[in-house]
């Protein structure tokens, strides 16, 4: 069974980051392109799926990590042949997910199989809660 992780904040910048990406996405032409993404724990692992039909893997995916953020850059590229219409779309997809506080970034491991790019990261062991701090007063200061 898999269960949506909660995303803890990583910052002013990637909160904001989340916040306007549908929107921008949304105002973009028609022309960029938009990857279409699900993502869930499963076995101790972040997955992250992309729908990527018509894709070489090899040649045409780009996967990188780096501080907690994750990037896919895809490239479709157009093929030349006779005919009068086509509704295939054609350009590079680039896509940005923050990732949950606790993923180690040295396991990460990448499949593709029948259109669709898939990518896990190893969960880290779950963070210790927040523990609450007293405040201390000087000696001989009076309560308001």
């Amino acid at each position: 069974m898999s269960v949506p992780m909660r995303r803890e904040s990583r910052g002013l910048v990637p909160d904001l980051f989340d916040l306007l990406e549908a929107p921008l996405a949304a105002m973009r032409p028609m022309a960029g392109q938009q990857m279409r993404l699900e993502d869930y724990v499963r076995d101790g692992r972040y997955v992250l799926r992309a729908e990527l039909p018509g894709i070489d893997p090899e040649k045409d995916v780009e996967i990188s990590v780096s501080s907690g953020v994750l990037t896919i850059h895809a490239e479709r590229r157009h093929e030349e042949r006779q005919g009068h219409r086509t509704e295939f779309r054609y350009g590079t997809f680039t896509r940005s997910i923050v990732l949950p506080p606790n993923v180690d970034e040295n396991d990460v491991k990448a499949t593709y199989d029948k259109g669709i790019l898939e990518v896990s990261v190893r969960l880290a062991e779950e963070r210790e809660e927040r523990r609450r701090i007293p405040i201390e007063r000087p000696e001989g200061q009076r309560e308001v």
